[in-house]
């Protein structure tokens, strides 16, 4: 069996040439801010049509669950949509929604054939995730699901600051 490897690195998530890149989504699937108004300014206008497809279909998608949709201009196969939770103090299943984003995610991507994956910091921009705990569970709910998709070769976590490329490389040393 193939090994199975966790990175982390610091950069653009629109950039990378992963099998397939998540994007943190809303429920509209219609864009946004942050990562998804990034990933739909990268993909170009047939992401969105896809979504409103979708949309129109599934009423959008909710928290935990995600989509997967074609990459259009994007360097990737496949852009895998996940709706993260909103941050409510931990009280209201956020932090099993989160981990279940990154769970479905990895599920949908071996269901499709695909071998990398690349993940942003879920629910930590505008959804004000607080960044340590999310991390953990990221880290947690991947490393948890990595036995059930042995198809996946390669995770990345893509940090766009800092500050999370710090707690997530702290958290490689201390996990894996």
């Amino acid at each position: 069996m193939a090994e199975q490897t966790i990175e982390v690195i610091l950069g653009d998530i629109t950039a990378l040439a992963a099998d397939a890149i998540v994007n943190a989504a809303n429920s509209s699937l219609l864009g946004g801010g942050g990562v998804d108004g990034a990933i739909h300014r990268a993909a170009g206008p047939g992401l969105l049509a896809e979504c409103r497809e979708i949309a129109a279909r599934q009423g959008g998608c909710p928290a935990g669950e995600a989509v997967i949709t074609g990459a259009y201009n994007l360097s990737c196969r496949r852009v895998i949509h996940t709706v993260g939770p909103v941050w409510n103090g931990g009280s209201r299943g956020e932090p099993g929604l989160l981990a279940s984003c990154y769970r479905k995610s990895l599920l949908l991507a071996q269901s499709e054939g695909l071998e990398s994956i690349a993940f942003p910091n879920i629910s930590t921009g505008v959804y004000r995730y607080p960044r340590q705990a999310a991390a953990e569970i990221a880290f947690d709910a991947v490393v948890k699901t990595l036995p059930e998709v042995p198809g996946i070769r390669r995770v990345i976590f893509v940090c766009f600051d800092r500050e999370n490329f710090g707690i997530y490389e702290d958290l490689k040393k201390n996990i894996i």
